[in-house]
């Protein structure tokens, strides 16, 4: 059984993400991926906005990889998961978009963020104790 943090988002292909061709542009993907990463984050009571102000960190995209196997078409409906997979010294997510009538999958991506102190711009080397604990990473006996 997996027990990490997960969150799913359903919705249908619109006009504005497709070509000629009403295939999604591929760097929509990404727009996808951070529905999905953005319920996940509220659904453990974070906002990084909030974050922002309380801690003075910023969590840029740092890699990403998307394995495109079934295109999306216009009006699709879909359902796009975020998976968390790591919140020890980066932020990992695992991310899936499905056709949502059949299951079918169109694609998968890894993406990393890491911490960085906005004022001057240097890498934290850990995710602050907060966020690993509203992810249940840590329980609140400190493990």
């Amino acid at each position: 059984m997996d027990t990490r943090r997960c969150a799913t988002v359903r919705f249908s292909i619109p006009f504005c993400d497709v070509d000629a061709m009403q295939v999604v542009w591929h760097g929509n993907y990404f727009k996808y991926f951070d529905a999905a990463r953005d319920r996940l984050f509220c659904d453990a009571g974070i906002d990084l906005y909030q974050t922002v102000a309380g801690t003075g960190l910023v969590f840029p995209v740092t890699r990403t990889q998307t394995k495109h196997i079934r295109p999306l078409r216009l009006r699709d409906e879909v359902e796009c998961k975020a998976v968390l997979v790591e919140a020890e010294c980066r932020l990992v997510l695992d991310f899936e978009i499905r056709e949502a009538a059949t299951g079918a999958l169109c694609a998968k991506a890894r993406i990393e963020q890491a911490a960085v102190r906005v004022a001057d711009g240097t890498l934290e080397l850990r995710v602050p104790e907060s966020i690993r604990r509203a992810l249940g990473c840590i329980r609140h006996d400190g493990e």
